[in-house]
Order: C-alpha cells, then sequence, then structure tokens
C-alpha cells in the first residue's frame, strides 16, 4: 500500500531461473530470503556469494546484481519502486 509513512516499497518475488544482470540508479534494494533452493546465488558486480534462508543482502544503486538459482525472497526498496530505474550494460 503506498501509503505517505513509507517512502518505499516492500514485494515478495519467487526466483525460479537465472535474472538478468542489472542495476538500478537511484534505487537501493534489500533482498531477505525466506526460502532458497540449495544452487541459490547472488552475483554483485562480479562476485557470486552463495545465500541461504535468513540472511539479507543490500544493494545499493550502481551495483550490477542478479539472482542465481531458486529462491523466494522479500524485497525492500527504497525509494518507491520504480520500474523505470532499471538498467542493462
Amino acid at each position: 500500500m503506498d501509503v505517505d509513512e513509507f517512502p518505499g516499497t516492500v514485494h515478495v518475488t519467487e526466483i525460479s531461473e537465472n535474472a538478468r544482470k542489472h542495476y538500478h540508479k537511484t534505487l537501493t534494494e534489500t533482498y531477505y530470503f525466506l526460502e532458497c533452493g540449495p544452487d541459490a546465488k547472488m552475483e554483485l558486480n562480479d562476485e557470486i556469494i552463495a545465500v541461504h534462508t535468513g540472511i539479507s543482502v543490500v544493494i545499493p544503486p550502481g551495483v550490477r546484481h542478479r539472482a542465481l538459482g531458486r529462491m523466494k525472497v522479500l524485497i525492500v526498496v527504497l525509494p518507491k519502486f520504480d520500474p523505470t530505474d532499471e538498467w542493462f550494460d
């Protein structure tokens, strides 16, 4: 719900295949991992890290990123999510 008291968005996303690497110019995303397959990883710039249920990863503006493998994540976006702020190299 869009409310003045919270200047961001929160949503749950299920990822079942590798995402396309992208970045945001203004958005900061925080991924909190609710469920992870054994192959779940995140690519942050050129570093690949294993992720597991119960951890979070903060992705500042400008960081090229993508999810790898199967996972269900709670994503907190600040400021409010803007679909036009998704950039590809």
